[in-house]
């Protein structure tokens, strides 16, 4: 069920690197992307699939990982993924790509969740490094980096305390234990909905 994949579907940042991830998974994984809405039915969107482990070194190299673990610098070398799926947005299709790429990041992890992988969407790329790494040409517009591989940690969902303060920064901080299980605060339903007619 949709419900049972989106409570699985966790931003996973350690993983199994050696298990490999194919290229026909990472475009079974588009063409899901491929299917699903598009503003105006546009479809701007492009793709640079990678599992070739040279190429992901380099797209590693553009990336940083879990900004609220400050004293973690990302995943360690065998804990990194084994896939990447890079979206850009090509600009002569459209200039705006509003929440196209979200829809479609989604829908492919939803695909890995479903297939017993895991993945994370990093927006936190260094654009320039990596255009110059795959020489991708000015009109695209990188917007994601999609990290697929089989998910090494545990992920468990936590509810945030009180909904009583507007700045609740500190309280919707994901973090890890000792044992290096990921908690993510997540706000409780009733404290999301305004009204309801």
């Amino acid at each position: 069920m949709i419900a049972d994949l989106i409570k699985k579907n966790r931003s996973c940042r350690r993983f199994y690197q050696n298990h490999k991830v194919n290229m026909k998974t990472l475009k079974n994984l588009v063409n899901l992307a491929r299917l699903s809405a598009s503003a105006a039915n546009l479809q701007p969107l492009k793709y640079i699939l990678s599992c070739n482990p040279e190429k992901n070194a380099r797209i590693f190299s553009c990336l940083a990982w879990a900004g609220y673990i400050n004293d973690w610098p990302g995943p360690a070398e065998g804990e990194r993924p084994a896939a990447y799926i890079i979206i850009l947005g090509h600009t002569v299709i459209s200039k705006t790509f509003g929440c196209d790429y979200g829809i479609a990041g989604q829908s492919m992890l939803l695909g890995a969740r479903e297939k017993g992988l895991a993945g994370c969407m990093i927006g936190a790329v260094n654009r320039r490094k990596l255009r110059k790494l795959f020489d991708i040409a000015p009109e695209y517009k990188i917007l994601l980096v999609i990290a697929i591989g089989k998910p090494k940690e545990k992920v468990k969902v936590e509810a945030v305390d009180s909904d009583s303060s507007l700045d609740m920064a500190d309280n919707i901080k994901y973090w890890r234990d000792d044992k290096g299980v990921h908690y993510v605060p997540k706000r409780k339903l009733n404290d999301i909905i305004i009204d309801c007619y």
